[in-house]
């Protein structure tokens, strides 16, 4: 009888959903509906889980803020954001892989000259990163815009840290060249563990996970009639690089950050020397039309 009713159920629950307008609302509500109650009918939680994964959530979405998005690291540390990201990639031809967007985008980045430093406060290692942003033939796509944040040398986002970093440090808007080249100035990054004071932290703790990152930096790149690309490079030799707390690794996205000792070239870049140097092109698909 218990089994009767709790297919009944379901089916009622869907059946109440015909009278939603929009086709693809309707879909996924019922497709959430139905994976719910089997993952109910499955493991059988008692009341008291039941209130204690409703208190989760409560508690996650009172964590977050303005500059802080605690169901996107949720979403990240549960794999479901790298699998939406993979599912969606256009995956035409030979082109840069994406990753997760992370739960640091909150803010804008400013707009920055090629050449400019991001690394408004020091302290870590001086490096340039400078490629190319290229359709998947291999044409230059001149005037693409690239948008770039990172942590500082201790792992820190500015937002996390508003009280030691100014906004916007870590972070640049810029504009390719008539070649489509792009180049800036920052220091390399640093692993760093996600924010774990909070409902993630503490399910991380639970599950015996740890919360670190490898070192990387994020690029969101775009130019016209071409599908726009989230990504990361990720610094070849980094810890964690093979247990990323939020799965984004990618082997195409590790790269090099060379040791260059140069002062020539230091001069010319505008950096200290020695520094250290990431070389590579951002390869986009063409718009479907």
């Amino acid at each position: 009888m218990t089994s009767e009713f709790t297919t009944h159920l379901t089916e009622a629950v869907v059946d109440s959903l015909e009278g939603t307008a929009d086709p693809r609302l309707r879909e996924l509500l019922a497709a959430l509906t139905r994976h719910l109650h089997a993952f109910v009918r499955e493991t059988e939680p008692t009341m008291a889980e039941w209130e204690k994964a409703v208190d989760f959530l409560t508690a996650t979405g009172q964590t977050c803020t303005d500059t802080r998005q605690e169901f996107v690291l949720l979403s990240d540390v549960l794999g479901v954001s790298m699998l939406v990201e993979t599912i969606n990639s256009d995956g035409r031809g030979d082109v840069t892989e994406s990753t997760v967007l992370g739960p640091f985008h909150m803010t804008e980045s400013p707009v920055r000259e090629l050449g400019a430093d991001i690394d408004l406060v020091g302290g870590g290692e001086p490096c340039v990163v400078s490629g190319r942003v290229l359709s998947r033939d291999g044409t230059p796509l001149p005037g693409a815009v690239l948008d770039v944040w990172q942590a500082n040398a201790e792992g820190y986002y500015d937002v996390q840290q508003p009280e030691v970093q100014p906004p916007g440090n870590g972070r640049g808007l810029f504009t390719a060249d008539d070649e489509g080249r792009f180049w800036f100035r920052t220091c390399v990054p640093s692993p760093y563990p996600i924010p774990t004071d909070g409902p993630v932290g503490d399910l991380l703790r639970a599950t015996g996970r740890h919360p670190y990152r490898p070192a990387h930096i994020h690029f969101i790149a775009s130019a016209e009639g071409h599908t726009p690309v989230t990504t990361h490079i990720f610094v070849a030799g980094s810890d964690h690089l093979d247990s990323d707390a939020v799965f984004a690794v990618k082997e195409s996205l590790v790269q090099d950050f060379t040791e260059t000792d140069d002062p020539s070239l230091a001069r010319e870049f505008g950096i200290p020397n020695p520094f250290r140097q990431a070389r590579f092109d951002l390869v986009l698909n063409p718009a479907r039309s």
